[in-house]
């Protein structure tokens, strides 16, 4: 039995999102669907966590257990054969036996693009939010930091979803311009996030910046802990699962592009 590490690549706009549901199709039962049709197993896969409906994936993590023959490295070659041109595996090889794509995660890293000018981008229509209005972007840039460190983001998380702990670190949180006029990004990245948590990270920036909360407003919600403090929550389509680091794997040291 070998444990079979990947690097995945999604558009997420088709997809009900990472995980198996009975309202659509998802991500892991594709994946799951041609895995079965190239080991004859009924393989499980575990992901490094779930993304919503219409959120992408860069680099989402995911492992399972086959005794098949197949070469590890030739996982991403098999699969992509029979895979939708929305999905891509982008790495494939063997792990250690103990590895965990979700309990090992040290840290994950986020991007949120904004297309922002006064018409829509149609080439960015599915992975961009568009912001027509104007954006204060020093202020959105002093919101965001005060994310940084550990806080606890009760106020940041979806109403009606409970969880053991609210608290979590996230070690980066910045916007910056994009390589062309009008793109904007939000990078983050953390300990973990709560459900929706950047969504609504980004909603609350974005209302700072489009001059109807206050940069104190932020720091309000951290404090009070309660969501009619923070904004509202952005699209799913502008959010994209940018990188996964563990102890001792990178996602960043194994997404190769030709030159």
């Amino acid at each position: 039995m070998s444990r079979i590490r990947m690097i995945i690549q999604y558009d997420g706009t088709g997809y009900v999102g990472w995980q198996t549901q009975p309202n659509g199709l998802s991500v892991q039962e594709r994946l799951e669907t041609e895995l079965k049709k190239i080991t004859g197993e009924d393989i499980r896969l575990h992901a490094s966590g779930r993304t919503d409906s219409g959120v992408h994936a860069r680099a989402q993590v995911a492992h399972f257990d086959t005794k098949s023959r197949v070469p590890p490295d030739k996982f991403a070659f098999a699969l992509n054969a029979g895979l939708p041109p929305d999905i891509r595996i982008a790495y494939s090889g063997v792990s250690p036996d103990d590895f965990h794509a979700r309990f090992d995660v040290e840290k994950k890293h986020y991007r949120y693009t904004i297309w922002h000018g006064p018409h829509g981008n149609p080439f960015l229509r599915n992975t961009a939010l568009h912001v027509h209005h104007p954006l204060n972007l020093a202020l959105m840039k002093e919101a965001a930091a005060l994310v940084l460190g550990a806080h606890d983001f009760a106020a940041f998380k979806a109403a009606g979803t409970e969880m053991k702990s609210t608290r979590r670190t996230v070690y980066v949180s910045q916007w910056q311009r994009g390589e062309a006029p009008g793109l904007l990004y939000y990078e983050v990245a953390g300990s973990g996030f709560l459900y929706n948590m950047v969504r609504i990270l980004v909603g609350t920036m974005l209302e700072i910046g489009g001059g109807t909360r206050s940069v104190e407003a932020m720091a309000r919600a951290l404090s009070t802990g309660q969501r009619e403090d923070a904004g509202s929550t952005a699209p799913a389509h502008g959010l994209t699962l940018w990188r996964v680091e563990y102890p001792a794997f990178d996602t960043e040291n194994h997404i190769h592009f030709s030159e």
